[in-house]
Order: structure tokens, then sequence, then C-alpha cells
């Protein structure tokens, strides 16, 4: 762990003492808009579905994604931009798309990718095959041999896959999807109990997620269900039917989260995910807790699947769960305005109730909305959703180039994907009530891609394996403390502008002294190059004691940074900020913090003669905190 070092300090009493925050002025550069998403009109629920072969989450690399085509790995578009795809049209305009569709723009992002179509760059996203969680873990799983079957790295194994996927896979769009679906549909190995001791665990659960990314919302609902570490998280695995005679009843966890995270929310909601109203002004219930006890009944009956696991020698919670019909309830169950009949078993049960939540209204605007929040803005305006909700419902959007996507069923999330990035609100220059605060999670993979970092080995950061500390980011992957996750969707900071505005600002939940400084501090470490600057002798020790198979000499170079472009700009600030803004903020930063951010650099330059990638480090790390960073627009 780093200590705090007069530069730490330093560094962080001027990030405290930058005051710009960009959202008046003019000076911004701004981006042309694209031709309008074609999306069909909003839901209105009354469309039939089809998913009675919905899969159950089987763990393949195929599994659950309509639109992946694992032979092609082509991920730059060879054709021109042309009048319609104006998204990568300049620098900036493909910085920022970039920004909301993966986990940070690369300097040869922006070479090979401006000019050309942002549609062609979707639609080979989508055949980029998916970079899986579960042959991480299965790198760093003891060998049945070994006298001590326990290390750390294989406990931590899961973050290690997933920072190397975020910020090295080359499947990034994905990748992208698959965290914010992660946030909707929330599972954490955060308890200490078997989702951190067995990592198979939300390792299948990350994979599903992965490889539903492009595919239907409804099988992906489906593959959860059956998923053991949600079945555990949410206590339903082994879930039995209720007993008269001593009074048990069915676990009541899962079907009211279900309803109330995963689907369709408390209350009734318009296609444009506005809140339905009564003669009397007030929100329309959508369910009762008798609603809740009567799907409670569906999910009894589901556990580990041992007999699988014993006989392809395979950890059970690496399995989809099994059914025991004995365990299943066998009475009626009623629920949202319908009823699945006495004695219908488990499978059909499970089917029958989950294409009734799936069929309801609520659906499209309460997914749409959250996924428009964690990718592009916290307060998408009414129509945005309505025309994103649309496109969940048809199953269909066209991109800006007129090519289509989506197989035409409801809850298709590559249409979904599309109708949110490329939507006219999404392109635009945000209004002051557009963007999001940028997560942490997020602030740290863009500076490792933005400077290309090299030798992406999480292994060897033990700093990376808990970032939840608010010392640290104050948050870390599929690591939140309910739920619930790290924030609400509707979250309001108290006393806050926004707040009085009604706007809603989530990643303001995990925003205080604490993690404000925290931030500052971790993002030092790294920027500045600490983590080169390793006992190799006492890591290697700590190694062997731990059990912990790695070669410490390696560390020396892990997540390398040499800004070798950007100290070649050191003596001309302005050139230097100018390249900054582009990686990351896409051309936002404001004229104050620019003429604050420069009056820094030459003011360290000419009382300490620092050298240039000393000047360096301190630009990337005064952008970083800045108010026009951490506020993506």
């Amino acid at each position: 762990m780093f200590r705090l070092t007069p530069l730490n300090i330093l560094l962080l009493s001027v990030f405290l003492g930058l005051t710009g925050c960009g959202g008046s002025d003019t000076s911004q550069p701004t981006s042309n808009s694209p031709t309008p998403v074609s999306t069909p009109s909003p839901d209105t629920g009354s469309s039939g579905n089809d998913n009675n072969n919905a899969g159950t989450g089987d763990n393949t690399n195929n599994g659950g994604d309509n639109n992946n085509n694992n032979n092609a790995n082509d991920n730059t578009p060879d054709d021109n931009t042309s009048n319609t795809d104006p998204t990568f049209t300049t620098a900036v305009s493909t910085s920022r798309f970039l920004q909301q569709a993966t986990f940070g723009t690369r300097p040869q992002d922006l070479d090979t990718l401006t000019g050309k179509s942002a549609s062609s760059w979707f639609q080979a996203q989508l055949k980029v095959p998916p970079s899986l969680i579960m042959p991480v873990v299965s790198e760093f799983t003891p060998p049945p041999t070994a006298e001590d079957d326990f290390n750390a790295l294989y406990i931590e194994s899961t973050s290690v896959a997933f920072w190397r996927h975020a910020i090295a896979g080359e499947d990034q769009l994905r990748q992208r999807m698959a965290f914010a679906l992660s946030e909707l549909l929330v599972v954490s190995n955060a308890g200490g109990e078997e989702l951190t001791d067995i990592p198979e665990a939300v390792a299948s659960y990350q994979d599903i997620l992965i490889q539903h990314a492009f595919g239907n919302y409804r099988e992906l609902l489906e593959a959860v269900t059956y998923s053991p570490a949600m079945g555990f998280y949410l206590t339903y695995m082994g879930n039995l039917k209720g007993d008269e005679v001593s009074g048990r009843m069915p676990d009541e966890n899962y079907a009211r989260e279900l309803l109330q995270l995963f689907t369709i929310g408390v209350v009734a909601l318009n296609p444009d995910g506005t809140e339905q109203k009564d003669d009397n002004g007030a929100t329309k219930e959508l369910y009762t807790n008798q609603d809740i006890t009567g799907l409670a009944r569906v999910f009894t009956g589901l556990d580990l699947d041992y007999d699988t696991s014993d006989a392809q020698e395979i950890n059970e919670f690496a399995l989809p769960m099994a059914v025991y019909p004995e365990n299943h309830s066998e009475k009626s169950k009623t629920f949202l305005g319908t009823t699945i009949a006495a004695g219908t078993g488990p499978k059909a049960s499970v089917t029958q109730a989950l294409d009734h939540i799936f069929a309801h209204p609520n659906v499209p605007p309460f997914v749409s909305k959250q996924l428009i929040q964690r990718l592009v803005t916290s307060n998408p305006s009414p129509a945005y959703v309505a025309r994103v909700s649309g496109a969940f419902s048809s199953g269909q959007a066209t991109l800006p180039d007129g090519s289509a996507v989506g197989d035409g069923r409801r809850g298709d999330l590559t249409a979904t994907l599309a109708a949110i990035l490329f939507d006219p609100e999404a392109r635009a220059t945000a209004t002051e009530r557009g963007g999001k605060i940028r997560e942490p999670i997020v602030r740290f993979t863009q500076w490792a891609r933005a400077f290309s970092v090299k030798n992406i080995t999480p292994e060897y950061q033990e700093m990376l394996w808990d970032t939840r500390d608010a010392s640290m980011l104050g948050q870390h992957p599929y690591r939140s403390p309910s739920v619930f996750n790290f924030f609400r969707p509707g979250y309001t900071a108290p006393g806050s502008l926004s707040a009085a505005s009604g706007m809603v600002a989530p990643e303001l939940q995990i925003t205080n002294a604490s993690t404000i400084t925290g931030y500052a501090n971790f993002m030092t470490y790294y920027i500045t190059g600490l983590q080169q600057e390793v006992d190799v002798e006492d890591l290697q020790a700590s190694y062997d004691e731990e059990n912990i198979p790695l070669n410490a000499e390696n560390a020396v170079e892990s997540f390398l940074a040499s800004y070798d472009a950007e100290q070649a700009l050191a003596g001309n600030p302005d050139a230097l900020i100018e390249r900054l803004d582009l990686l990351l903020c896409a051309g936002q930063l404001s004229a104050t913090s620019k003429q604050e951010i420069k009056q820094i650099l030459q003011t360290v330059a000419q009382n300490d003669e620092a050298e240039p990638l000393r000047l360096v480090h301190l630009a990337v790390l005064l952008v970083m905190t800045s108010p026009d960073y951490l506020v993506q627009k």
C-alpha cells in the first residue's frame, strides 16, 4: 500500500484548489449530431412474446447471444464515414462516443476510427469473440495435487479477470454493456461467504452477463434465475416449498427483487419512463406483498446440480442450478394478475412466471432508462427513454448508416444498446442537465487505456484486488454492499443544486470527502508509477508465504505507463493540455480549467525545474481530478 508523500499532498492540495467547472464556457468544442436512430413507437404492453424455449444459463461461448460471430474479430471498420454517419467525423466526437461505449479511449482508436463509420465499428464489435472470466479463474486455480489448495490470488481471480478484459479486451462494447448490466442485475462477492470463497460462482455469473450482453433480456433473466451465484445471493438456492404444519414459507427474497430491481420497479410507468398518476395525482403501485408471496412459490426446488458436477468434475457453482421437483411448491401461484395452475412443475413455473413478468409494459422503460444512466446520462429526457424503450420492445434499431441491428424480438439488447448510443440526445452536445458522474472504476480503466499502459497484469497489483475502500476508488466490480448496487438510480444528493433542479446523480451516493481524496491519491499512485517501485525481495517473500505462484520480478513492469507522446509536449503546456483534453475529456475541459492547469504547470516548472515526466504526471492528475473530467458529458 502506498503512503501519503509530499508529492501526494502537493497534488491533493492542487486538486482541492482547482475550481473551474466549465458549465457555462462557450469555448468548448462541439460535435455534430448524427441522423437519429430509427426506432418504433414505445411499447404499450399489448404485444405478445415467444420465450417458451428460453435458455437456462448455459455457460458456453455462444450462449444467449444472437448477434455474435466467434469467427470474426475485426475491430476496425474498413469503410469511410458517410454524411449519414457523422459520429466519428472529428477526433473529439470519436473520443466522446468511445467514452460512452467502451472503458476508455485509446490514442490508436482516434487514429484509426476518426473519419470512419461508427455504424461499422458497432457492427464489428458485435462479432468480436467474448473475453470470459472463467478461463482466468482456471489459470489461478490451485492444482488438485496441491497440499494447500487456498491462496489469495485464486480468491481474487475474478477481479484480475475483470481488470484485464476491461482494459485490454478487444470486445470493449460487450464488456462495457456487461458491466452496465451488472449494476442492474446485481450479484456481489463482498459478503465473505461462498461467493467470496468460491470464485467460480461469480465468474460464471459474470460470464452470463458477458455472453448475453448482445442477446435478449428475457433469456438473460432466465440464465440469471438459474445462476447459483444469484440463487445464493438472494437466498432462494435450496428454497423449499411451504409447510403448513411447521409454518414454513418459501423464501421471498428473489421474487421481491426480481420485480422491484430487475424488471418492473414498484410503480406503473409510462413508455417514456415517467410515473403514471391516478385521478388524485398519486402514483399507481404495481403489486402487494400477496403478489410476492405467490411469486415466491415459483422459485422453490432450485439447488446446486451436484450430479452433473460430480460426473463432469466441474465446480457446482459454475453450472446452472438443477430442479428438484420434490421440493417445489405444487400450489397455485398467483401474482401480477395471473395464476400458474396448481401442480405445475418447477421448470414450467419459472418459464411461465418470467414470460408474464417480461410482458409487463414497465419492463422496456424500466430497463432502458437504467442502461442509459449507466452509459450516457443520469437524467435522460422522457423522449430519449421512449425511443430506447421502443427499440427494446420491437427488438430492432437502425444505425446511422441505415443498417439494422436486432432480431426483432422484444428485449433485444443489441437494438437497445444501439438506440442508447446513437440517439440524438447521446450524440448532441450535452446540456446543463446532461451527462453523468464518471464511475471511479471507469476513471481508472480510462487512464490505463488513454496512456497505452503496458503489462496489464492485475495479479501483481494487490491494490486492484479490492478497491472498495474510501481511501482507494470507493467502488469495486461485482462487490457492491447490497443488491441495490453502490448507488441507486434515483439518488439525489442532499442540499445540492442538482437535487434542487429535480435531477438525480446516482454516482454522487459514493462521492464524499473521503472518496474524493482517496481517488486523488489512488490515481497519484498509478499515474506517477509508484507501482514500479516495489521491493521485489519482500514481495516474493509475501507471495511464498501466502502460497501465491507468481514471480515478483514481473511486478516491476506491471501497469507501466511511459507517456512518451505526452513527454514530447511537456515544454508546450497548451499542446499537452489539449492532448489530455481530447483523450480524457473528449474536448470538454473549459477554458477556465485549461488556464488554471497551465498556470500550475508553469509555476511548478519555474520553481522546481521539473523534469518533463513529472510535469506530465502532474498534468494528468490535474485533468483527472478536475470537475470537467469527473462529469462525463
